[in-house]
């Protein structure tokens, strides 16, 4: 069960069940319909684990059935292993019993099984050359004005902290250079955040699905997580949920992805951003908002969304943001965007942890962004993922014609759901057949999403056809029977 419970109503649980296919066609009994569109809600993550159901009769009322409707699916749940009731206290949802719930990430492929194995468990691309070895190059002639001090920086080089606050004002929001505080990467970035905002066992509120690592590193940070399903298909957030988790549990944060979120690919429109900005306020709540995919647009600049930190007058936001996405996994530069009082607080905490990120690969990122390498790497990068998730469709169109996703605008992923097959069996059997996926359950708080799987962009042509050719086999075994569900220790970048 989640750390906190909430009470469901039944309206809210009987529009749901019928976005989930209650009440049923055909012959199958209306209890067991209600049964497996409620099971369904809780694999899709839509019905967070931990929650509790309305009292049968409300139920009974909302949905226009008999009570004993509802007794009969509560019980068939609960012989399914989904629901646990408890006299006087009422019914929660439950996974059953040997349900594989996330831990750890998939290990980055080592480089000598590149041959043998095609790695769709990274979403992370090869650097556009000769871009980033002449940003390097250019930067060693800017090194030795460095060399010459003590090299530590804990806010960051002056001239990247300007750089980066222009590219924020370019982007809409007015950005100082106090306002900017450059990390170790994103997750550099989020640690940082998590330390000074968050303790253990705080609430943080997370869209359902979510970035693998990040939730990992909330898990093990011991703080407490309240899932938030995401909207339909690509349609952005549930805002009436997220007020209502807002309102009655009150967490002290929320991490959300607005831009080609991860894993869904969502891009989440301008009037969402403001009202869950105006919400969070509302409720005391920090949001931290993370951009890392927000400048990977497959049209470009056309029709973006302002950044969140547009719509916060007050400095409820945030702002995460990396090199790592737009340009190369291995350019460890990230950064944070706050009010400038926020940012002394990280920086005077910063020494507890590192005193600031290395000085070269700074002075590469000031060239890029200073220089047009940057603009120009982006330009490069969109052009090959748009292809990459069109060669991807395609092939999953063809092999897999029962599997469902939408395409994505933007970003570096496709949130493929497979048709009942479970994620973690297909990730296991395609470690046999020469390829690794993320199963979708990486990506939920409780072990939701177990129909899902995440295929990151990174592979295009040919290599793209002969990976989902192995996937497909995986996906005959596991129809089979041939494959138990294995969940190891996982990376997903």
């Amino acid at each position: 069960m989640t750390a906190w419970a909430t009470v469901l109503g039944a309206p809210r649980l009987a529009r749901l069940l019928a976005a989930a296919g209650f009440p049923p066609k055909g012959p199958t009994p209306a209890y067991r319909g209600l049964a497996e569109s409620t099971r369904l809600l809780v694999l899709e993550g839509r019905l967070g684990v931990g929650v509790r159901l309305p009292a049968e009769r409300e139920l009974a009322v909302a949905l226009g059935v008999s009570r004993t409707t509802v007794a009969a699916g509560y019980q068939q749940l609960r012989d399914w292993g989904y629901l646990t009731s408890r006299r006087g206290s009422g019914s929660w949802t439950v996974l059953p019993d040997g349900h594989p719930v996330p831990s750890g990430g998939l290990d980055p492929l080592p480089p000598e099984l590149a041959d043998a194995v095609i790695d769709l468990g990274c979403a992370a691309l090869p650097a556009v050359e000769p871009r980033l070895t002449a940003a390097f190059t250019e930067a060693l002639q800017d090194l030795p004005a460095h060399t010459r001090t003590h090299g530590d920086h804990p806010a960051g080089l002056p001239a990247l902290r300007e750089a980066l606050a222009d590219r924020y004002t370019e982007r809409g929001v007015p950005t100082m250079p106090e306002q900017i505080m450059v990390t170790t990467g994103a997750m550099g970035a989020l640690s940082a955040v998590r330390r000074l905002m968050a303790d253990p066992g705080d609430r943080v509120a997370v869209e359902a699905p979510s970035y693998a690592n990040v939730l990992q590193l909330l898990r093990r940070d011991g703080l407490r997580l309240l899932p938030v399903a995401m909207g339909e298909a690509l349609s952005g957030w549930d805002l009436a949920e997220w007020r209502r988790v807002l309102r009655d549990a009150a967490p002290r944060a929320a991490y959300v992805i607005p831009d080609f979120h991860n894993p869904t690919g969502t891009l989440v429109p301008d009037e969402q951003r403001g009202a869950l900005v105006a919400a969070a306020r509302a409720a005391g709540t920090l949001l931290v908002v993370d951009e890392t995919m927000a400048e990977l647009s497959f049209d470009g600049e056309a029709q973006r969304p302002r950044p969140m930190a547009a719509a916060d007058p007050g400095g409820a936001v945030i702002t995460v943001g990396s090199a790592s996405k737009a340009i190369w996994a291995g350019l460890r530069i990230g950064w944070v965007r706050a009010a400038p009082g926020v940012i002394r607080r990280l920086v005077s905490a910063r020494s507890y942890a590192d005193l600031g990120s290395p000085v070269l690969e700074q002075l590469a990122v000031v060239r890029l962004l200073r220089g047009g390498g940057w603009d120009a790497t982006l330009a490069e990068r969109r052009r090959r993922l748009l292809g990459h998730r069109d060669d991807l469709a395609a092939a999953l169109r063809t092999a897999q014609p029962g599997w469902r996703f939408d395409l994505p605008q933007g970003g570096l992923t496709l949130w493929v759901r497979t048709a009942g097959l479970s994620g973690a069996a297909l990730a296991a059997e395609g470690d046999r057949h020469g390829v690794r996926v993320a199963a979708g359950p990486r990506f939920g708080v409780d072990g939701a999403f177990e129909q899902y799987l995440r295929l990151p962009l990174t592979v295009g042509g040919d290599t793209a056809r002969e990976a989902v050719r192995r996937l497909s086999l995986a996906a005959d075994a596991v129809a089979a029977g041939a494959s138990g569900v294995a969940v190891g220790e996982v990376f997903v970048a």
